[in-house]
């Protein structure tokens, strides 16, 4: 089949094809208003060595960097993503979802802190309290351990919460998918209906009355056969009346 044959039966079975486009245009607007938009707000901060290991660099915190820096980082991370540290933010006022990860492909104790939600507001304000909430629980690890203040680890921010921005992705995702489950499914409707409608040839006919239908053809009388030499002979010589022909 090719697409003209396709065309010539959405053309014929439009009334089968239409009502599936409208219903697929109403589902994928009941996505779209349904589906909010999301907006995320993103800073970067940064684990500086105390003030106590960098006086051999005349006090200058970046250039004195420890692999036990990115560590820390990294344990900071799992602790600010843990349920814990959720509830503790929930009671803050932070909205939303919330993430903190080491940078990709950063060559440091870089940290992001991303917050995600419907409110751009509220977004930027939820990833400002997580950037202090996050300096609180590092103080918070080096002081259960009885670390003294000259020689905690320090933290500093790289990038400031920034605006919220709207994601929009996932929203379109989701409209593609309906859309196109839903056009797909209009053409197998069509297609569907357009086989039931067609009937094999030869079950259209109409038999008389009383007559059964039937589909085996009817029988032909064999062909006479020739007979054999002797029989034609014999046929020759006997006439009609039975008497011998002179």
């Amino acid at each position: 089949m090719d697409l003209a044959e396709i065309w010539r039966v959405m053309r014929r079975r439009w009334y089968v094809l239409l009502p599936g486009l409208l219903l697929t245009a109403a589902l994928t607007t009941a996505v779209h208003l349904l589906i909010p938009v999301e907006y995320q707000s993103q800073s970067t901060v940064t684990l500086l060595n105390s003030s106590k290991a960098t006086e051999a660099f005349d006090g200058n915190p970046f250039l004195s960097t420890q692999a036990s820096l990115t560590g820390m980082a990294d344990g900071l991370a799992r602790n600010l993503n843990s349920d814990g540290a959720k509830a503790d933010l929930k009671a803050l006022g932070v909205t939303g979802k919330h993430e903190v990860k080491i940078a990709d492909n950063a060559q440091g104790p870089f940290m992001w802190l991303t917050v995600t939600g419907i409110d751009p507001a509220a977004v930027l304000k939820s990833d400002e309290l997580l950037a202090g909430y996050a300096d609180k629980r590092l103080k918070e690890f080096q002081t259960q351990q009885s670390v003294a203040p000259e020689a905690m680890i320090r933290m500093a921010t790289i990038v400031p919460p920034q605006k919220p921005e709207a994601q929009t992705k996932t929203r379109i995702q989701y409209i593609v998918m309906v859309g196109a489950l839903g056009f797909v499914l209009s053409l197998v409707a069509v297609f569907f209906v357009e086989a039931r409608r067609r009937t094999p040839r030869g079950q259209n006919r109409r038999t008389p009355a009383g007559t059964p239908a039937t589909d085996t053809p009817a029988a032909v009388p064999a062909a006479a056969t020739p007979g054999t030499a002797d029989e034609t002979m014999a046929l020759r010589t006997v006439g009609p009346s039975g008497a011998g022909s002179p």
